[in-house]
């Protein structure tokens, strides 16, 4: 079994996804990651420090996820229109959970600053991305936009129409 650090990220990835970051203690966190209540203190300050640490891991495995579907093309049109499968891929995986960056957004307060930074860190990442592939700041700006409503779309109505139309505009920006 993995070390108590991981397993406590480990719970929290899958708790956070499905309670949401208000509705999950720590007491729930401790006992179903199976570690004591110290060994979270050792490893952890705050609830809001696992955060971080889920958040930090999440944007590592959403990237490299990311990043393995848009390799799979050598155009910047396939590889930026992949990026939007990737979309249609984690709602089939994750059951439209939806992004757990904004999901999480939603629930912190204005004081909690370390896990607003790392949204944000998450979020400029993803449109350096699309800066990257398109080297137009205002198309990627755009794309960037579909490409975030999308998810949340998809997250609400449970259904990939929409990032399929937004590929559909997509197709015709590029």
């Amino acid at each position: 079994m993995n070390a108590p650090r991981e397993r406590l990220i480990h719970t929290a990835t899958a708790l956070f996804h499905q309670q949401g970051y208000n509705s999950t203690g720590i007491n729930q966190i401790i006992s179903e990651a199976n570690v004591a209540k110290a060994s979270f203190y050792q490893h952890f300050k705050s609830k809001d420090d696992l955060c971080v640490a889920f958040l930090n891991t999440r944007h590592d495995y959403w990237f490299a996820e990311l990043m393995a579907f848009v390799s799979k093309s050598k155009s910047t049109k396939k590889r930026v229109l992949n990026a939007f499968d990737f979309i249609i891929h984690m709602n089939e995986k994750e059951d439209f959970r939806g992004c757990s960056f904004l999901n999480i957004l939603s629930e912190i307060s204005k004081e909690q600053d370390a896990i607003l930074a790392v949204i944000q860190a998450h979020k400029s990442d993803l449109r350096q991305f699309f800066d990257t592939e398109l080297g137009d700041e205002l198309l990627s700006a755009h794309i960037y936009m579909l490409f975030e409503s999308s998810i949340i779309e998809s997250q609400l109505f449970k259904s990939n129409e929409l990032v399929n139309k937004s590929k559909r505009i997509v197709n015709s920006l590029i």
